[in-house]
């Protein structure tokens, strides 16, 4: 990237201090859609609500002023990991607000990023803010008309592109973009000239000898209650709305998420955490950049084919003190540390064997009593074993592994849990500004997303007998609207204020969180049963593990199907999966007595054996139902595995229903031209 620009000392716009009245709430609406509009801020009276609030520029020059000589960004160039403090990467934020004033860039306009995540990305976003315009990531998976449908909706002056890759999606649609005024690139050099395209040192040089007057102006002008970042959800539900985050639902949120897991200041000691997951995402942006930024944290950023096999690299190189994971990162590594093992000499599986039953006993019975001493099995296994994995893994320093933004398995969690490294579950939402509720060490329950934050509350609306309702949030966490679409904000905030999450859940008795399902995903079949369709999918997966995806059908149908997709190997470049089974499911494969290594000879019931203990496994789910209408009648195993590239999954990795309804309609509709008998206990689905 180049030497990142900075003066020798915080400038005085520094310390500006704006008037007093700006800290005060406006008292009026609860929320707004409008791009100028302004909100009243969910104050408490004591406590963490009652935190008066900030700007990303007070929240950035705090941290400069605090942990000025710290490593705030740390980026690899070659073999070498290169650094910039906290001092440089305020400068160097400020300098890029003052580029984008010299393009043009208009109060309350979008400037659009998109690539993978690297300082530019995080000296862009915050650029953009402190120049009076809003962030707005943009996935790096998108498609051209994706592009569009975002940088049309948040009106963009600037779009900021990784590569020439990326650069080619936007060259094909800004022609249609009429505010558009300049695009930025900020790796690689730029294969052609164009007016109004620019290097990032191009850019960058543009605000060098800028005068701060109109900057220092525009960050005098701005409050804690008007938005400063889009955050746009992934669309499975259809089209992506431009969630509204104010100054205070990031720099509050932040504050408020980092008392609650305890995160310690840089002046103490420093945490660490690695970036990789797609900054447009709302939990990697406040994980990656206010979280960190909050206590001085410094951000280690991973190669672009991190989750293509150099993660964990990356991980033992940073040994980071913090880490976030997508259930899929998890799941990746469970099965590359199964492959490992099962290569490992006898005695070497005997003593991981003991291990893992002591680590599991050892952490369960933690989780619900604290012990006064750790018993000498488990200092024995974790001298033998557990130290040795976490090392492995670069997770040796890490006090915190988090899972969140799509469910994760029992099996999954558990399998962890027993190699003494337990995963703390979050929950939240875009419209939350990210988390709700938190596992921690003292506070966590197994298959439970944790206690809700300080300074926020969660209610359960019209529970059930089970109580079972939907999950409701409050705090100052909250978004103010979504951009332009008041039609839909009658769903996601009732008349006092209350955030519908759409998603179902229980608190017990602890306040723990449960998550039970999404109300959207409900299945209600047409015999009027309601069936949750991620338990009967989990449970399909863990007694089946050559199982990669499972999709249960069943809307308005007279009963249950599935569509399966098995585990194989995917390709490093392109991301898409692959027809070559993956080691761990060709070993399941050989225990049956089978040869298949291809998907393309087991899809469609063309491996009779494989298909025989698939059904076994259906049958063993089958058994544990709560009633005969949640039976899985009929399945089929596709031909390819679910990706993000496909169009199944989301930036996420969670399930597109929809979406694969459509593209499978045709295996769908053949299951229910023909209606089986019901199956009963006498009846079993026939193997």
């Amino acid at each position: 990237m180049g030497a990142l620009p900075l003066t020798s000392a915080l400038c005085p716009a520094g310390s500006t201090q704006r008037p007093s009245s700006l800290y005060l709430p406006s008292r009026g609406a609860s929320w707004t859609t409008l791009r100028d509009g302004e909100v009243e801020l969910r104050m408490g009276d004591s406590g963490l609500e009652a935190e008066p609030p900030l700007t990303v520029h007070q929240a950035l020059s705090r941290a400069a002023e605090r942990f000025g000589g710290h490593t705030a960004l740390s980026w690899r160039e070659g073999e070498r990991w290169k650094t910039c403090s906290y001092v440089e990467y305020y400068q160097a934020c400020r300098t890029a607000a003052r580029s984008f004033l010299k393009l043009g860039l208009e109060r309350y306009h979008g400037v659009g990023i998109l690539g993978f995540n690297s300082p530019e990305w995080f000296i862009a976003d915050i650029g953009a803010i402190l120049a009076g315009g809003f962030a707005v990531g943009i996935y790096t998976t998108n498609s051209p008309e994706a592009c569009l449908y975002v940088a049309e909706n948040c009106q963009a002056n600037v779009l900021v592109v990784e590569n020439h890759k990326q650069l080619q999606k936007i060259l094909q649609i800004q022609d249609k973009l009429p505010h558009l005024k300049a695009i930025i690139q900020y790796k690689d050099a730029l294969k052609e000239k164009k007016p109004n395209l620019y290097t990032w040192e191009e850019f960058m040089e543009l605000g060098r000898s800028e005068p701060d007057t109109q900057l220092d102006d525009v960050i005098a002008s701005q409050k804690p209650n008007q938005c400063c970042t889009l955050i746009y959800t992934s669309g499975t539900t259809g089209q992506p709305k431009g969630v509204m985050l104010s100054h205070d639902n990031l720099t509050w949120t932040a504050l408020a998420t980092a008392h609650h897991v305890r995160l310690t200041d840089a002046d103490q000691s420093q945490e660490m955490v690695v970036s990789y997951l797609p900054l447009s995402h709302v939990a990697a942006q406040m994980v990656d950049i206010w979280i960190t930024m909050r206590v001085g944290g410094a951000t280690y950023f991973a190669q672009p084919d991190a989750l293509k096999g150099s993660l964990v690299d990356t991980l033992r190189e940073v040994r980071p003190t913090a880490f976030m994971g997508v259930p899929r990162v998890w799941e990746k590594m469970q099965e590359k540390m199964k492959v490992v093992g099962a290569k490992s000499s006898a005695v070497r599986r005997k003593v991981a064997t003991w291990a893992k039953d002591v680590g599991l006993k050892y952490s369960t019975e933690k989780m619900n009593s604290p012990m006064a001493h750790d018993p000498l099995n488990y200092r024995v296994a974790k001298r033998l074993v557990f130290r040795k994995v976490r090392k492995a893994l670069g997770l040796d320093r890490c006090t915190r592994c988090y899972t969140g933004a799509a469910p994760i398995t029992t099996d999954t969690l558990q399998f962890f849990l027993s190699l003494d490294i337990p995963l703390f579950e979050l929950y939240g939402m875009s419209e939350s500004t990210g988390p709700h509720t938190i596992s921690r060490q003292d506070a966590q329950r197994l298959t439970s997303c944790g206690k809700v934050i300080s300074g926020c509350k969660t209610k359960i609306s019209s529970p059930d007998a089970e109580g079972i309702g939907e999950v409701c949030f409050w705090g100052r966490h909250v978004f103010m609207g979504y951009l332009n679409m008041a039609d839909k904000m009658e769903e996601a905030l009732d008349t006092d204020g209350w955030l519908h999450s759409g998603d179902l859940g229980k608190l017990d008795r602890d306040d723990f969180l449960f998550i039970t399902g999404r109300i959207k995903e409900l299945i209600i079949t047409a015999g009027g049963e309601n069936v949750p369709p991620v338990p009967i999918e989990d449970a399909v997966k863990e007694a089946v593990p050559i199982i990669s995806n499972a999709m249960l059908i069943g809307d308005k149908k007279k009963f249950l199907s599935m569509l399966l997709t098995l585990k194989c190997k995917v390709n490093p470049d392109t991301g898409i999966s692959e027809d070559e089974l993956t080691p761990e499911a060709v070993e399941w494969c050989r225990k049956l007595g089978s040869t298949s290594t291809r998907v393309s000879e087991i899809a469609g019931g063309r491996d009779r054996l494989v298909h025989a203990a698939i059904q076994e496994g259906i049958n063993s789910v089958n058994e544990k139902a709560t009633s005969n209408a949640q039976r899985i009648q009929k399945f089929t195993v596709l031909e390819t595995d679910f990706s993000i590239q496909g169009g199944e999954l989301g930036p996420t990795m969670k399930l597109k229903r929809l979406v694969v309804m459509k593209m499978y309609k045709e295996q769908i509709d053949h299951f229910y031209k023909e209606v089986p008998t019901p199956s009963t206990p006498d009846n079993p689905p026939s193997k």
